[in-house]
């Protein structure tokens, strides 16, 4: 049919038509129309995490980008202004990483030869290798963001306010220089903070050995410790116990009778099993014999006998045991080995017990890149992990490993090299966290979060135990530290600008990387000669975290703009950003400015390959993201991603059958309601003559009761969209988008087909019904453009050219309205009308979609097809509400069930045998224990006790009183089966019994509809119009059609607009337009001719 929209085809390419719509945008410069559209509104301020430009984006980018786009749509077509920039992570171990594996730079001396200038050269010429692809993927997932505005943290702007903040919190006393035991990477040469170590933990095997202490007093005694660490023990100073526990000393009769001292409740651990029920005193006697025992507290003093010589020269302090709370009795031996540099309780307890001293030498043989120095002679270079079985070996000779074993735990490694970290104790600048502790609570209850218990618990925890944070790395492509010091150490200043720097030193840079600013000096004011630059970069999370100020310049520029819009409205990244971005965010704007950095926050989980695996390109468990998106659209992945577990923080399994679920339950379906709706456009406009022009006010004066229900559903819709966007629960959306699409397609165009194609003899039904179907899909769109911007668009230009704005050149009507916005991005997103909305009208037609359904599961147990007519259909319904619908929608009910009556009973105490059941979920929480036997006393009422409980609204049973609430009733058919199949909605609230009769009568009313179906789908493979007019004859063995078309002529005519006559009058002058021979046993018995 030709007219305004044959264009729309069939079948539709959606990633085509997405391609179609960047071009639109991109000729349009839509994004930038839009702030130009929004300015002076309100502003909603996002702020967008930088991701490393060094690797190219994964579906985790996707999710948290689509995320990101859909909140700040909403946001603007809301009536924000809503400035989006993109960032840049550029420094840190990431690109250092890089260079390194280039270069292959394996040490901090191959740096320095080479040169920080040169070396800092490179990495900043790979920071930016992948924009372009970022640019590309992230426009063709449908975001709109300012990649040409972006900011980097390499810019001096940036790292300017960087400095600031900085300085600022120096100021407060929030900043010092500690000497701390620390998570460290060896591969990058740099210690890292605890929420970085908590990012990578993974499941390894490492050597544990049981050694030998002799005691310096009687050496044919001796101490026995445990350690997964074996590394650590050439810097051993001293054993450590818990005070109030059972210690023995033994015979170990499986080691040649040496006499060892361990705790009691760990003696399993050099003779495995002892600890075992079945393990007889007789089998215990076989291993080992107790001569004493003793509370830890007895042992503190006893000096031992060293491992190793590497430290003899501390033998007046160490080398002696001593007694802590934190060694338990879950595992080892009960005597736990202290190496003070290399383990944070080691480095306690040695302090406090005088082991060593504060600011005294710390024994810790261990250079900068992992190796063992030359005070251990004997693995002198040797990575200290590498020489673990070594170390070992070297034990044996010396007659002092007891056991050796393969231990299997979670370890941390390094997020960024891949490989295991130590603990080592080294200088660094930190931030005093604990300081502010109760103030950074404080903060988190301000903030509001999608899922809740992220917040709640992980957050909340990781608050809680929050240690000071290590801000300084030993590394060299970062921002400097803006802190000079004096040689004795006494003397420090730190800078809080370009402009600061140069009053103190009278040089001047544009560039505030190592380089450039290591050589300045400043001159002391305290006589100490000139102060110095201290060696370190910041920690790149520490710039990541100072971000919302350093985007802005602020304090330097934009004062006020960030004070409007300070903290941010939004901001969304992945549950391990709870340790990360999140938690720096939060101590740096409570260290600031004792507020939270944001007030909404959407976390979303890690998306896995199928498998349940972390997605692997070795591995290729995972389709590249380019091919879905080509494959099935940007808009189907998106509302795939955020209509899963993965938007509640949940792991998300990614299945390629996933996405093309979504193009088939949710795109199709609505792409066929609007070629629908153009169709019977292009069909009125043509059979009329008349140009369509859609008119609100002609739509809601329909009183059609379809039309009513689907717009007031309409309403329902609008009104449920803007609730859950408010509260950031876009993962509800989509599900209420699927449900009301089916509505739509599977009941409203389905409902209205014929009146709206025309084919009705009601007038200007057809028109109405174009109006209201106009009405809803033009809402939908606009409603849910934010989520599927690609889509929404395509429709909007298709239905923009039938509305009175379109091409209106009038200056008086605003650019961004309906049909004379070039883009359905500039619209504002309707708002609801209560003046629309009619509760009673979708309650009816909740019912009889419930009503409906429950025929439906009767027809498929007793294998009934829908075809067949029924006799009758009986409703039993508890709610007055639901009888009075059923009965108001009663033809649409008969019609959709196929039946000839429909009795309907609120008599459900005959009809029914009632039964219950607890509301397990709700009644749990509140009886605990007493959940057991309240629900067998539910189970076993009686009919009338329930019929009573029906009445009353409560019962009170073992002593609690239950109401509606609490108690469900069920309703079972109490009638002749035989006859009738029954099925019961969810709540037990209706019930729906079909007559399962199939007699002559119900076979000749199949026949006649089967004879219609036939006629209408000869017409439409003829090629016929609607509208045209065609005579039907048929020809048949016996009579059976006949009978029917008899019986049945009045409904066969409204259905084929003529009333079939014997093939046997067809006149010999008659055109045929089309015929074929049928075989179908609900027809005929035989071959029946049809002619038109």
């Amino acid at each position: 049919m030709s007219g305004r929209f044959s264009s729309v085809t069939d079948k539709v390419d959606f990633p085509s038509e997405e391609l179609k719509i960047l071009n639109y945008w991109k000729e349009e410069d839509a994004f930038k129309t839009s702030l130009e559209l929004s300015k002076g509104r309100p502003e909603y301020t996002f702020y967008d995490g930088p991701p490393f430009a060094t690797g190219l984006p994964h579906y985790g980018h996707l999710l948290a980008g689509t995320i990101k786009d859909i909140v700040t749509r909403y946001a603007h077509q809301t009536g924000h202004f809503v400035s989006r920039r993109f960032g840049w992570d550029c420094h840190g171990l990431p690109v250092e990483h890089e260079i390194d594996k280039l270069l292959g730079i394996t040490g901090r001396d191959m740096v320095m030869k080479m040169g920080v200038e040169n070396y800092n050269k490179e990495c900043r010429s790979i920071v930016l290798r992948y924009t372009s692809e970022w640019e590309k993927t992230v426009t063709r997932i449908g975001r709109w963001i300012d990649f040409q505005n972006d900011y980097k943290t390499m810019d001096p702007q940036f790292m300017e306010s960087v400095w600031w903040v900085l300085k600022t919190i120096f100021d407060k006393g929030l900043v010092y220089r500690g000497y701390k035991v620390m998570p460290y990477s060896c591969a990058c040469g740099t210690p890292l903070s605890n929420f970085e170590a908590g990012l990578n933990y993974k499941d390894v095997s490492d050597p544990s050995c049981v050694v030998s202490f002799p005691l310096e007093s009687d050496p044919n005694v001796a101490f026995v410790a445990w350690t997964t660490t074996p590394w650590t023990l050439p810097s051993n100073v001293a054993l450590c116990v818990n005070p109030t526990m059972e210690y023995v000393k033994i015979v170990d009769k499986t080691r040649n009778n040496q006499v060892f001292i361990l705790m009691e409740k760990r003696l399993c651990q050099i003779f495995p099993g002892c600890d075992k029920e079945n393990v007889t005193q007789e089998k215990k006697d076989e291993m080992f014999t107790i001569l004493d025992r003793m509370t830890g507290d007895k042992l503190v003093g006893i000096k031992y006998i060293p491992l190793f010589n590497y430290f003899e020269h501390l033998k007046t302090t160490a080398f002696r045991v001593v007694s802590d709370n934190y060694v338990t009795d879950t595992g080892g031996t009960g005597v736990v080995h202290s190496a003070p540099a290399f383990g944070e309780d080691d480095n306690r307890v040695c302090l406090e017990h005088g082991i060593i001293e504060k600011g005294g030498e710390l024994p810790c043989p261990v250079d900068c890149d992992g190796r063992f120095t030359d005070t251990v002679k004997e693995f002198a270079g040797r990575a200290v992990k590498e020489a673990d079985n070594d170390i070992c070996k070297k034990l044996k000779e010396m007659g002092r490993l007891i056991q050796k074993e393969t231990y299997n735990h979670s370890y941390p490694f390094c997020w960024r090299s891949e490989t295991p970290l130590i603990y080592k104790a080294v200088p660094s600048w930190f931030v005093s966290v604990e300081k502010v502790k109760d103030k950074l609570l404080k903060n988190n209850e301000l903030t509001y979060w999608v899922p809740s218990f992220v917040k709640e618990k992980r957050f909340h925890n990781w608050l809680t135990d929050a240690k000071d944070w290590a801000i300084s790395r030993n590394r060299f492509w970062g921002t400097p530290i803006p802190i000079w010091i004096s040689d004795d150490g006494e003397e420090i200043v730190a800078v809080g600008s370009i402009d600061e720097l140069y009053e103190l030193s009278g040089v001047r840079v544009t560039d505030l990387h190592k380089e450039h600013v290591d050589k300045i000096t400043i001159p002391s004011r305290k006589g100490k000669g000139v102060l110095h630059r201290i060696e370190e970069v910041f920690d790149c999370w520490f710039e990541s975290g100072s971000m919302p100020y350093a985007q802005l310049h602020y304090p330097f520029e934009n004062v006020e703009r960030f004070n409007n819009g300070f903290p941010a409205d939004f901001i969304a990244e992945g549950l391990d950003q709870t340790r990360g971005w999140f938690y720096t965010l939060t101590v740096l704007s409570t260290c600031l400015f004792d507020k939270p950095a944001f007030k909404n926050l959407i976390v979303n989980g890690l998306v896995l390959a199928a498998d349940g695996k972390k997605m692997s390109k070795r591995l290729k468990n995972y389709p590249d993201p380019s091919n879905i998106i080509n494959s099935y659209g940007a808009d189907a992945l998106r509302l795939y991603l955020i209509n899963s577990p993965v938007v509640r923080a949940d792991v998300l399994k990614f299945e390629e059958n996933g996405v093309k679920e979504v193009v088939r339950g949710v795109f199709l379906p609505w792409y066929n309601a609007f070629r629908f709706f153009v169709q019977c456009v292009d069909r009125y406009e043509n059979e009329t003559k008349q140009i369509f022009v859609p008119d609100e006010v002609v739509a809601y004066s329909s009183s059609n009761d379809v039309d009513i229900w689907i717009l007031a559903a309409t309403q329902g819709l609008v009104q449920f969209v803007h609730q859950e966007m408010k509260a950031y629960r876009l993962y509800t959306v989509v599900p209420r988008l699927v449900g009301f699409i089916e509505e739509l397609t599977n009941w409203y165009v389905r409902l209205n087909r014929d009146r709206i194609k025309g084919s009705t003899d009601e007038e200007g039904a057809n028109l109405q019904g174009l109006n209201v179907l106009y009405q809803v899909l033009l809402t939908i769109i606009t409603l849910m453009a934010p989520l599927t911007p690609f889509f929404t668009e395509y429709l909007y230009q298709h239905l923009r050219k039938l509305h009175p704005n379109y091409n209106n050149k009038d200056n008086n009507v605003a650019i961004d309205s309906v049909g004379k916005a070039a883009s359905v991005h500039y619209l504002m997103l309707p708002e609801v009308d209560d003046s629309k909305s009619n509760t009673l009208a979708v309650n009816r037609f909740k019912t009889l979609q419930t009503a409906v359904t429950l025929c439906r599961t009767a027809r498929e147990r007793r294998k009934i097809r829908n075809n067949l007519p029924l006799k009758n259909v009986l409703v039993v319904a508890a709610n007055s509400a639901d009888t009075e619908a059923l009965q108001y929608l009663e033809s649409y009910f008969k019609s959709e069930v196929n039946t000839w009556a429909i009795e309907c009973s609120n008599d459900w105490e005959k009809l029914c045998v009632l039964k219950t059941m607890p509301n397990w979920k709700d009644l749990g929480k509140r009886l605990g224990k007493d959940m057991k036997n309240v629900a067998k006393a539910v189970s076993a009422l009686t009919q009338n006790e329930i019929i009573n409980f029906m009445k009353s609204g409560s019962i009170t049973l073992c002593g609690h009183t239950l109401t509606t609430e609490d108690i469900v009733v069920k309703r079972e058919f109490n009638g002749d089966t035989k006859k009738y199949e029954a099925s019961v909605s969810d709540d037990g609230s209706l019930l729906i019994a079909i007559d399962t009769t199939c007699d002559a009568e119900v076979l000749e009313e199949l026949r006649a509809k089967t004879f219609a179906a036939a006629v209408q789908k000869l017409r439409k493979s003829a090629g016929c119009v609607a509208s045209e007019k065609l005579e039907v004859f048929y020809e048949e063995v016996g009579n059976d059609v006949q009978t029917a078309l008899a019986k049945h002529s009045e409904s066969t005519v409204k259905r084929i607009r003529a009333l079939p006559v014997p093939l046997s009058t067809l006149p010999n002058n008659a055109q045929e337009v089309a015929r074929e021979t049928i075989t179908d046993n609900d027809l005929s018995k035989g071959k029946v001719v049809i002619v038109l």
